[in-house]
C-alpha cells in the first residue's frame, strides 16, 4: 500500500489570484459601463477586442516557453491588463492598433522578464506609452460626449471603424480635443484658464463626461479598498500629490494654471490612483516605500502635465515611478522587530 504525502499548507488559502482579478473586474465596472453610455459603445469594442488578443499572445507565448497555458489563462491577469489598457485607449481605436499595443503589452511588459510576477514595468502602460509614441495622430483623436455632440456612434459604426469597414471622418464633428489638451495648448498660447473654461467641452469641475467617469472610477477604488484587495497607502499618497503641486500653483496664479479639482477629475488620475499605480508587482511593498511611491507618482503627473510634452502624464509617471521601487524599497524597510 503506498502513501501519498501533502506538503503544508493543508489549509486553502481564502485569497487567490483569480479572486484579485474577479475584484479588480468587478471594480471596474462602474467606471466602465459610465464611459460607454457618455460616450459610446466604441470602449467595448476595444475592451473585448483588447482581451481576445491579450489570451492569444499569452497562449502563444506560454506555449513557446513550455508553461501550463490553462493555469495562467484562468488566473485572469492578462484579462485585467488588457481591460486597464483598452481604457487608455480613444473609445474608437482600429482594431490593429489594439493589436500591436496589446502585443507590447503581453510580450514586451510581461513575458520578456519572465512572466507575472517578473515584470518590473506596469504592462498596461508599456503597450500604451508604446503606442502614443509610434502612433500619434490615432492615440490623440478623442471624441465628445453625446451631452456636447449631441449624438455617438452606435454599436454597429463603431465595429465598422473598428475593422476599417467606414472612414470616420465623416463623423469629425464628433471629434475634439479633450480638456486636458485643450488647456495645455490654451496655456501655452498664453490664454487665460476663465477663457479656456468657456469651451462647450468644459462641466462643472472639469470636462463633461470625463468627471462622471472618475467619480465611477472613484467608486471602484472604494470598492476595492474595501475589500482589502489594495491597501490604501499608494491611492491616497498619489491623490495627495496631485493635489498639493495643483493647489500651490492654483493659489500663485489662477489664470495660469489649472484648479485642483480640475487635475484631480480630468484624464486618468483616479483610475490611475486606485487600480494602475497599485498593481502588487510593480508597485513598491513596503508601507512607507507605498506612501513614497504614491507621493512620487502624483508629482511627477502634475510636472508632466504642466510643464511636460503630454497633456496626462500617468502613464509616463507610472513607468518612471516603476524604475524607481527596488530603490525605494531599499531604503523604506521597516525596523526589524527587536532591533534598537
Amino acid at each position: 500500500m503506498s502513501s501519498v504525502f501533502v506538503s503544508s499548507p493543508y489549509v486553502a488559502p481564502v485569497n487567490s489570484l483569480q479572486r484579485l482579478m474577479i475584484q479588480v473586474i468587478i471594480a471596474l465596472l462602474p467606471g466602465t459601463l459610465t464611459y460607454a453610455w457618455l460616450f459610446g459603445p466604441g470602449v467595448l469594442i476595444n475592451i473585448a477586442l483588447a482581451c481576445v488578443f491579450a489570451l492569444m499572445f499569452e497562449a502563444a507565448v506560454l506555449k513557446l516557453r513550455d508553461k501550463p497555458v490553462m493555469v495562467h489563462l484562468t488566473d485572469l491577469s492578462a484579462i485585467v491588463a488588457a481591460w486597464l489598457f483598452a481604457l487608455c485607449l480613444p473609445m474608437h481605436s482600429p482594431w490593429w492598433l489594439v493589436l500591436v499595443g496589446i502585443g507590447f503589452t503581453m510580450i514586451a511588459g510581461k513575458h520578456v522578464y519572465g512572466g507575472l510576477g517578473f515584470n518590473p514595468f506596469n504592462p498596461a502602460m508599456v503597450g500604451y506609452v508604446v503606442l502614443l509614441i509610434s502612433f500619434p495622430r490615432e492615440m490623440t483623436t478623442w471624441y465628445l460626449p453625446a451631452s456636447v455632440s449631441g449624438a455617438t456612434l452606435s454599436f454597429s459604426e463603431a465595429l465598422a471603424y473598428s475593422f476599417g469597414g467606414v472612414d470616420i471622418q465623416q463623423w469629425d464633428a464628433l471629434s475634439s480635443a479633450t480638456p486636458l489638451d485643450q488647456v495645455k495648448t490654451g496655456i501655452g498660447q498664453q490664454i487665460a484658464i476663465s477663457d479656456i473654461r468657456l469651451s462647450p467641452v468644459f462641466g462643472q469641475f472639469a470636462g463633461k463626461g470625463w468627471e462622471w467617469i472618475s467619480f465611477a472610477w472613484l467608486i471602484g477604488g472604494l470598492w476595492l479598498l474595501l475589500t482589502r484587495t489594495i491597501r490604501w497607502h499608494i491611492p491616497v499618497a498619489l491623490l495627495l500629490g496631485v493635489v498639493s503641486m495643483a493647489t500651490v500653483f492654483y493659489l500663485l496664479d489662477m489664470e495660469s494654471y489649472a484648479s485642483p479639482l480640475f487635475h484631480l477629475l480630468s484624464g486618468a488620475v483616479i483610475i490611475g490612483a486606485f487600480f494602475i499605480a497599485t498593481d502588487p508587482v510593480t508597485a513598491a511593498t513596503t508601507d512607507r516605500g507605498r506612501l513614497v511611491y504614491g507621493l512620487m507618482i502624483g508629482c511627477l503627473i502634475y510636472v508632466i502635465r504642466v510643464w511636460g510634452g503630454y497633456p496626462d502624464g500617468v502613464a509616463f509617471a507610472v513607468l518612471l515611478a516603476n524604475m524607481c521601487v527596488p530603490f525605494i524599497d531599499y531604503y523604506t524597510q521597516p525596523r526589524v522587530y527587536g532591533e534598537k
